[in-house]
């Protein structure tokens, strides 16, 4: 004698399909949503790093008594290159007469829609910036 058949639970009724392709629909936008913005905020703290380094070796190589503006930035472009950004801009100040007070500060920064992934999120019209300040050395 044959053991009874078991049912199959493998067969869903229509609707079951439909409920679950709707609930697909609505959770869908939200898992996107979320998946571009842990993608754009990881990129965003990437190249935040990448300015930070970029200015602290620039602002290493200003400190030396003998540097030129041409020395800080090729330094600056290594890096920048390194990480595959362009469109960045450099600020430097340089030491004063002020022996009490000899820093030089150098500021990286790019906007940051030419950096962003996505452009999903909309955000326009800031930069991203790195900085560093060090003492000038021999003053």
């Amino acid at each position: 004698m044959k053991p009874p058949a078991m049912p199959s639970h493998n067969r869903r009724h229509p609707r079951a399909r439909g409920a679950a392709l709707l609930e697909f629909a609505v959770v869908c936008p939200l898992l996107m949503t979320i998946l571009f913005g842990i993608m754009e905020y990881g990129y965003v703290f990437l190249v935040q790093q990448s300015l930070t380094n970029a200015a602290r070796e620039g602002c290493r190589i200003a400190v030396l008594q003998s540097s030129t503006d041409t020395q800080i930035d090729a330094r600056i472009g290594l890096i920048m290159d390194a990480a595959d950004i362009t469109g960045y801009t450099t600020t430097k100040t340089h030491a004063t007469t002020d022996p009490y007070d000899p820093v030089e500060t150098v500021t990286v920064s790019v906007p940051y829609d030419s950096v962003s992934i996505t452009g999903f999120f909309g955000t326009k019209g800031f930069d991203l910036e790195g900085h560093c300040t060090m003492r000038k050395e021999g003053m």
